[in-house]
């Protein structure tokens, strides 16, 4: 049986060689961009259909389709501390703004947490005169401790 990483590796070559884009995909499934991404490279399994729909659409196996139904182990990271720069720069955010985030949302909402099940992600190309700016924005549901 292929792997939900196989399948994700499967996927990334059969758009590159197709010359899809990641939202060309994500309107093909009805599906919001984040998430089909996500889905595709293998952090949430997709429906039959979702699944049936992108494998056409990648030419893929029936194993790699149903790899992409498979119910997942979150986590794409192989390794602590990533060494991609791009995901890096994400991990070195946390390192200097993680506690400040933490205690801003205390301070908004109390004892809690921000759902990463409840969720949704944006990233967004904003022009400015200095070079373009990244927006990412993480939007999850406030979960309050219950003691």
């Amino acid at each position: 049986m292929t792997t939900k990483k196989e399948a994700a590796e499967a996927v990334l070559a059969a758009k590159t060689r197709l010359g899809l884009t990641w939202a060309e995909l994500a309107e093909a499934l009805d599906a919001p961009l984040a998430w089909t991404t996500a889905a595709l490279l293998g952090q949430h399994p997709m429906t039959e259909d979702q699944a049936d729909r992108a494998g056409e659409i990648l030419e893929l196996s029936a194993d790699e389709v149903a790899a992409l139904r498979a119910q997942p182990t979150r986590g794409a990271l192989d390794s602590p501390v990533p060494t991609d720069p791009t995901i890096y720069r994400f991990y070195e955010v946390l390192q200097v703004y993680g506690p400040t985030i933490k205690e801003l949302i205390h301070e908004k909402f109390g004892d809690g947490i921000m759902s990463a099940i409840n969720f949704r992600l944006g990233v967004e190309r904003v022009p400015d005169p200095a070079g373009d700016r990244v927006v990412v924005t993480l939007d999850g549901k406030f979960l309050p401790y219950q003691w």
